[in-house]
């Protein structure tokens, strides 16, 4: 944790006051409030029927299976930034605020991130690659469904929690009614960790695997939010705390501020591509090998 050090503290409490920073507009590129799901459009009538479809899907067993198949890494060899590219054909149904591809919402992230935090090049680089594992689209890699591959996240194995969007629609997820998964606990206990809790399967949890299994030599901070990006009843609701430890609760910290940048920079500002890839490639090189098992 040496790239966390003291030295950073003040301008995490900063950011975490609101301090000075990045600016959080006041609606999202379509002109209405960030992650708001009850507005009539066409739209969101899209996103409410893929939570549902999602939340029915998300079992358990599900989850062990995807992180048994897609933990192989035995799809293909390629480069971060060739994946970054790779993105470039896809669009998030799970989202309310973007409809442009993915590798904007990846550069205006990570380039709003470099503009405040000037010189923390790890969170600079989580910002570029937290998005990648939504190759699980790509017929390359499955071609996955986006339930499987896109939206909030949160723990299968226990009780699902209220704060979860369109909650309701998991009354029809078979772990829903099993005694040993729907308790505040279920299979876990206080304080696990949540490394030891299984989320449900999509391109947060397959990028950490990637990551991971590659060995980059990112911070744990950085893994976290790779990991937990999506996981908006822990970071936006506090919901599931039970389930956390120390390290946990410092990586939050980083999490939340991380947040910030991830769903309020998505804007039709468009980033000049090829004048910072230079910068992010250097950065690649930094901190992960030069091509990666997927």
């Amino acid at each position: 944790m040496a790239v966390l050090a003291d030295s950073n503290d003040n301008e995490l409490k900063q950011l975490q006051d609101g301090g000075e920073g990045f600016t959080v507009p006041e609606t999202n590129s379509f002109g209405q409030t960030f992650r708001d799901y009850g507005v009539e459009s066409e739209r969101q009538k899209g996103v409410e029927e893929f939570y549902r479809t999602q939340h029915i899907n998300q079992t358990c067993d599900f989850v062990k299976r995807m992180r048994e198949e897609y933990g192989k890494l035995n799809r293909v060899e390629m480069s971060i930034w060739e994946c970054c590219e790779l993105l470039n054909e896809f669009v998030d149904e799970s989202d309310p605020d973007l409809d442009e591809p993915q590798i904007e919402h990846l550069l205006q992230t990570a380039e709003a991130i470099r503009k405040d935090y000037p010189n923390e090049d790890w969170l600079h680089l989580t910002g570029l690659i937290h998005d990648l594992g939504k190759v699980l689209l790509h017929p390359d890699f499955g071609e996955l469904p986006q339930w499987a591959v896109v939206g909030d996240t949160f723990p299968v194995g226990c009780a699902f929690d209220e704060s979860i969007v369109h909650h309701k629609y998991f009354k029809e997820n078979p772990d829903y009614n099993n005694p040993a998964f729907n308790t505040k606990y279920g299979a876990y206990s206080e304080g696990r960790g949540l490394d030891n809790v299984l989320m449900s399967w999509g391109h947060d949890d397959y990028m950490y695997l990637v990551a991971k299994e590659n060995k980059t030599t990112l911070p744990s901070a950085g893994l976290f939010i790779i990991r937990y990006h999506s996981f908006y009843a822990l970071h936006r609701a506090d919901a599931y705390k039970h389930l956390m430890n120390e390290g946990d609760i410092e990586n939050l910290k980083w999490l939340k501020i991380f947040n910030k940048y991830d769903l309020y920079s998505k804007s039709k500002v468009r980033v000049d591509v090829e004048k910072v890839k230079p910068y992010y490639l250097s950065l690649i090189e930094k901190y992960f090998p030069e091509k990666l098992r997927w």
